[in-house]
């Protein structure tokens, strides 16, 4: 019964429900892309928040940069976490349920995405404290849709669009890659036009005794918003991802 089952699973023409689990696991690995590839932006912006003195000694380029050490470390604790994520959650994925633990994962990634624009104080380390905490939680979340995704989507799609239907789903990382960089334009330009408003004084204009480069007050809140947004194409997907049944090769 079991081989029966399977067989018709094969040769079943492509309906809608296929299509609603593209965008369900599509959207997953959308918001996975958003989130990793908008960090090292986000560096940057808190490289000149954060570290404002200016070294006249040094090239200009390099001015508000953040240590190398912690800037490298903000991007690869989430890398470190979705390793973890996918041994975890792929494990739990086969004892457990494909669609129980894809919700788990759902909520990991929506909670960390906001937490990573939260932090305990405006003290530089308690910020890079609490982003790394957050960004490490993301990964594990992230590092459990991969493997989620790919196997529902394979296990829902017949044998002759299986390798299609995979591979539309995991197009959809080259959006979200996309949306990262528009997303910081966006924010950068409408954050650039409040601030211009305080008539602040830019580093080169600077007087030689002065080494301290002002910050607009509310350029804080620029990079965090663009962190909490990767929760709102995960978010869009819960309702579907918890309606939606687990597959038939799982139960069989």
């Amino acid at each position: 019964m079991a081989l029966k089952v399977l067989w018709a699973l094969d040769v079943a023409k492509t309906q809608y429900y296929h299509f609603k689990a593209i965008i369900i696991a599509g959207m997953g690995l959308f918001t996975d892309s958003y989130d990793l590839f908008c960090i090292p932006l986000v560096m940057k912006m808190i490289g000149r928040i954060y570290y404002p003195k200016i070294h006249r000694d040094v090239d200009q380029k390099k001015w508000f940069e953040v240590p190398t050490g912690i800037a490298s470390t903000m991007i690869c604790v989430s890398l470190m976490g979705a390793v973890i994520g996918q041994l975890v959650f792929g494990r739990l994925g086969d004892h457990v349920g494909r669609r129980r633990v894809y919700g788990v994962s759902l909520v990991m990634m929506v909670v960390a995405s906001i937490g990573c624009g939260l932090s305990l104080s405006k003290l530089t380390p308690m910020v890079f404290v609490s982003l790394g905490f957050f960004r490490f939680l993301l990964g594990v979340g992230i590092g459990g849709d991969y493997p989620l995704s790919a196997t529902i989507m394979a296990e829902f799609a017949n044998k002759r669009t299986r390798g299609a239907f995979i591979a539309g789903v995991f197009s959809m990382q080259g959006f979200g890659i996309l949306l990262s960089s528009l997303v910081f334009m966006m924010v950068c330009s409408i954050f650039q036009a409040s601030a211009d408003g305080h008539n602040l004084t830019t580093p080169l204009e600077l007087a030689p005794s002065v080494d301290i480069a002002p910050v607009p007050p509310e350029s804080d809140l620029a990079w965090r918003i663009i962190l909490m947004l990767g929760a709102i194409p995960a978010s869009m997907t819960f309702y579907w991802r918890m309606t939606m049944p687990e597959t038939a090769r799982y139960n069989n």
